[in-house]
Parts: structure tokens; C-alpha cells; sequence
């Protein structure tokens, strides 16, 4: 794998022929949202509207199948002609994406490195503490929810990532870039995911950093990983308390590094 850019996690799709649930943690099934059926103006516009709803509370996530047209139109009692004027829409402003071979799937944030952000946390130390900042402030609410909405699958995803890194002497900085994806999908936030996104790819360079230049001894790579493994028990165990705590106590711990290094006070 190509460390210099960080891949996305092989999470499964949500079938053409299902639908949205409106809880997480209950199995997909054939159980669609409550909806109103759309009023017989503006279709296309409505339909639109309707699925930006179920893309913004999460019930379609990032990368996630939609139903298929002729589902979508039983669920909104409209014509799949409204319906593929309403997914155009969205396809345009860039929210969804078109499946080779036939479908729709919700976009996926953004996974490129910002060039100005990254730039700016090599060579402005106070932005580099900055973003440390941000990460312990986002991270930690995002796995607080996690221990809270994640369904067993999702936390299956994480123990893999935990696993990985246990045995994974190679691509130590994506294994970790997919371990906090894996936290970020088990969030079940829509918004936290695309905000993770616009920052993926410095977090990536961070990440790399830390991995292969920033920790240079043996302890440094078992506390790192006594650290993963904190979080993972306290997600299993559902303790949203003690899950953010052992986030913030692994970004602390890595401040120190920088400190050490001399990259800030």
C-alpha cells in the first residue's frame, strides 16, 4: 500500500434492496424510514430534499449504497422518473457518486492531504499544537459516541485495526489511519466523518511522522499500543467516559513527544 496516501477501509455497502434503519445497531432490513409521501410538485426537488435528510442524520452514510430507484420510489410514492431527477441533483453538487455497473452511492469525504494545512503544521509550531488540540477535542467526543452507537460489527472493524497493528511491523502509520476511520465509522456521525475528511490527509502525514520518525524506540511502539488497546476495551465495555479519557491520555502522551522534540512547549 502506497503510504503516502491513505486508503479507505473495506466497510461492506448497504445492498441496492435495502433500506435505511433509522437506529444504529439494529441489522439493515427491509424496514424503510418514516416518511411522508412527497406532495406532487417540485419531485425532483423533494426527492432531493428527502434523501439530503437521510444522508445528514446518518441513516445513508459515506460510501453507503442507496436503494434502488424503483425502492426509493415505493418509499416516497413518486416515479422513478422524480427519483432520477432528484438523485441528479445531488450527483451534481457532489453529495453522491454513481456505482459502475448500475446505482448510487453516497460520496466519500475528501481523502487528499490539504497542501496549505499540512505546510502550515511543518512550519508554524503553534499550528502544529493546534491541530494536536483539535484532534484530542474531535477524537475524543467522536470515540465517546462511538461507545455509545456502535453496533457490534462496527466494533469487530475496530478489535481488526487493534489486531493489525499488534502484528503489523509494515504500514504502522495506515494502520493506524484505519483504526481512527474505523472509530470515525462507528461514530455514526455523518458530520464528524466529512470533518475527518477535510483533515485525513494531514492526519495521515501525522501520523507517519509519529509512526516512523517521532518514536524511534521499542517502548514507544508498546505504550502506543497499550494505548489502542485501552480505547478498544472501553469501547467493548460501552464506557463512553472511559473511551474519551484513553483518547485524550493517548494524545497527551504523544504531545510529550513533540515537546520532547522540541516542535513545541
Amino acid at each position: 500500500m502506497d503510504r503516502q496516501n491513505p486508503g479507505k477501509l473495506g466497510f461492506p455497502d448497504i445492498g441496492d434492496t435495502i433500506a435505511p434503519n433509522n437506529k444504529r445497531g439494529n441489522a439493515p432490513s427491509m424496514a424503510s424510514p418514516t416518511v411522508q409521501p412527497v406532495a406532487h410538485e417540485n419531485l425532483g426537488d423533494r426527492v432531493a430534499a428527502e434523501v439530503l435528510h437521510f444522508i445528514a442524520s446518518g441513516e445513508f452514510a459515506p460510501g453507503d449504497r442507496l436503494p434502488a430507484e424503483r425502492r426509493l420510489a415505493e418509499m416516497l410514492d413518486v416515479s422513478r422518473v422524480s427519483v432520477r431527477a432528484g438523485l441528479q441533483q445531488l450527483k451534481a453538487q457532489g453529495l453522491l457518486t454513481a456505482v459502475r455497473g448500475g446505482g448510487t452511492r453516497v460520496a466519500e469525504p475528501p481523502t487528499g492531504a490539504d497542501p496549505a494545512l499540512t505546510a502550515l503544521a511543518q512550519i508554524d509550531r503553534g499550528s502544529l499544537a493546534d491541530l494536536l488540540d483539535i484532534r484530542s477535542l474531535l477524537e475524543s467526543w467522536a470515540v465517546r459516541r462511538a461507545a455509545e452507537k456502535a453496533t457490534d460489527e462496527d466494533i469487530a472493524l475496530i478489535e481488526i485495526q487493534v489486531e493489525r497493528m499488534r502484528n503489523s511491523a509494515e504500514n504502522r502509520a495506515q494502520v493506524d489511519m484505519d483504526f481512527h476511520l474505523a472509530i470515525a465509522k462507528a461514530s455514526g456521525s455523518t458530520v464528524y466523518r466529512h470533518l475527518l475528511g477535510v483533515i485525513r490527509g494531514t492526519l495521515f502525514e501525522m501520523l507517519r511522522y509519529n509512526r516512523d520518525e517521532l518514536f524511534g524506540e521499542p517502548k514507544d511502539d508498546a505504550a502506543v499500543m497499550q494505548q489502542h488497546e485501552a480505547i478498544l476495551t472501553a469501547l467493548k465495555n460501552r464506557d463512553g467516559d472511559a473511551a474519551s479519557a484513553a483518547m485524550v491520555a493517548h494524545l497527551a502522551w504523544v504531545r510529550t513527544h513533540y515537546v520532547a522534540a522540541g516542535l513545541f512547549s
